[in-house]
């Protein structure tokens, strides 16, 4: 039987918001913590690009990354972006990194994991925005979705504002 508190709300629709690419510093490794291991991938900056906004990831940031005795990593990122006209953006996601066993090992090789189609892994985020910039002040309100990538020295995603 079917809950009558349940509306139909209709399917989600989402919209291109930008691409983002993310320059990586040398990774820190806390270890085997009690709750998994903690690794830090620091920003070193990068760009992003879309329709309504665009510029540079700012130094500083980064993945406060927690990888789980599965081998899922379950992300925790904040990033500084500065847009092309000189506004300042917070952004701020978690997510899921899920690698299959089968490809693990060729995930941990430098030579082979950037020739792997994203498609063979889950990798998504839930970015979300704050600003003070009168400007950018549409960002404070939207929800986002991304799907991630790797490329040579950075992670990459494709964000998508949920309407």
């Amino acid at each position: 039987m079917a809950d009558p508190r349940v509306k139909s709300v209709g399917d989600l629709a989402t919209t291109h918001l930008f691409d983002i690419v993310v320059n990586l510093d040398p990774r820190l490794n806390f270890g085997a913590g009690p709750v998994g291991q903690r690794v830090l991938f620091g920003a070193a900056g990068g760009s992003f690009e879309g329709p309504r906004l665009r510029g540079e990831v700012l130094r500083g940031g980064g993945d406060w990354a927690l990888f789980r005795a599965d081998g899922a990593m379950m992300l925790d990122v904040r990033l500084s972006l500065r847009t092309h006209d000189g506004e300042l953006i917070y952004m701020t996601y978690g997510g899921r990194w899920v690698t299959p066993q089968d490809l693990r090992a060729d995930m941990a090789d430098p030579a082979r994991r950037l020739q792997i189609d994203p498609s063979r892994y889950y990798f998504r985020t839930n970015p979300l925005f704050e600003t003070g910039s009168q400007l950018y002040s549409w960002v404070n309100d939207v929800v986002c979705v991304g799907k991630g990538y790797l490329v040579e020295g950075a992670v990459a995603y494709k964000i998508f504002e949920v309407l």
